[in-house]
């Protein structure tokens, strides 16, 4: 049986970007759409906090926001499905999660498979999930970072798409640490929303080949 191959799309797309909070890496994606680095424009912003700071910043440049209650939804897969409604309904391309803190469940992982991002604040597969800054200090790593990856409905284990190391300093704190890699999640996330319109992500099981 011949290996499914993936082929992102060379196209002006547009982007829908799922915050939970000040939204730093979407004002940098947004930044390079405005700049033209990236062939897109992003159709929505969306969170699951109804103060998320990033909400107002976008609603400042003119974009189109949406704050869902998940209280208001018993099951997870409701909200989810609430949210894809959202999405199909402006035609959306691609799906950026910047710093969305729930997890996205299966039946969504799948109607957008290759089509989801998120970026994580260390170097995958190693330290997936949660406090990764914490665990990296605590054992002794001499080299953290960051990853952007496709969404795969096991967490922080879809393929890689960049990285970008950081040194991990003696006397480094989680958050020295975590401003250090912040840096460079803003450089990486761009520039893989920007290869990916361009047609050039090509994805080989967990292999991710970036084209010339």
């Amino acid at each position: 049986m011949s290996e499914e191959v993936f082929i992102s799309p060379r196209k002006h797309g547009r982007i829908a970007v799922l915050i939970s909070g000040r939204g730093s890496n979407f004002t940098r994606i947004h930044d390079a759409v405005r700049d033209g680095r990236i062939d897109a424009e992003i159709g929505l912003v969306f969170s699951n906090r109804e103060g998320a700071a990033g909400l107002e910043i976008a609603r400042e440049r003119g974009l189109e926001t949406i704050f869902l209650n998940p209280r208001l939804y018993p099951e997870k897969e409701d909200y989810d499905r609430e949210i894809l409604r959202e999405i199909r309904k402006r035609g959306i391309d691609l799906v950026c999660l910047a710093g969305y803190m729930k997890v996205l469940c299966p039946m969504f992982c799948r109607e957008y498979r290759n089509r989801a991002m998120n970026i994580h604040p260390a170097l995958l597969p190693a330290f997936p999930g949660l406090n990764v800054q914490r665990g990296a200090i605590d054992w002794g790593v001499r080299v953290s970072g960051c990853t952007v990856h496709f969404v795969a409905p096991e967490v922080d284990r879809g393929p890689i798409i960049l990285q970008a190391a950081v040194p991990v300093l003696p006397d480094d704190t989680e958050e020295t640490l975590a401003a250090r890699i912040l840096v460079e999640e803003h450089k990486i996330y761009p520039e893989a929303v920007r290869l990916y319109f361009e047609g050039r992500l090509e994805v080989r099981g967990r292999r991710v080949r970036i084209r010339d």
